[in-house]
């Protein structure tokens, strides 16, 4: 069941108190472009996590950043200079929270 242990760090103490997670869609849809671009979005340092997701969008991104001037030079400098992306919207997390404790849930049945 664990697969490993991690810290928690506080963004605040790196001077990243302001996150947000960005949707995005690209283009062409393949897998050459998907590992391309998740490629991409890992070497920033801006970014925390990366999800290719199902639905409308192809990924959610989450980023932390020094103040929402560098949220809006990462999104006009880097991510929308990319010739992949059709489009991207962004979220500012107000707040965040997670649960402590996570229980098996109990098998679909009758």
């Amino acid at each position: 069941m664990i697969t490993g242990y991690r810290a928690t760090v506080d963004l605040r103490t790196l001077n990243r108190p302001v996150q947000a997670l960005l949707t995005i869609r690209i283009r062409p849809m393949n897998r050459e472009v998907i590992e391309r671009f998740k490629a991409f979005l890992t070497s920033l340092p801006e970014v925390l996590n990366v999800y290719v997701v199902a639905g409308g969008d192809d990924f959610l991104v989450h980023v932390a950043v020094p103040d929402v001037d560098r949220l809006h030079a990462l999104l006009m400098d880097q991510v929308f200079k990319r010739r992949e992306v059709v489009d991207c919207r962004s979220s500012v997390i107000y707040q965040h929270v997670a649960n402590e404790i996570i229980e098996p849930l109990p098998p679909n049945g009758p």
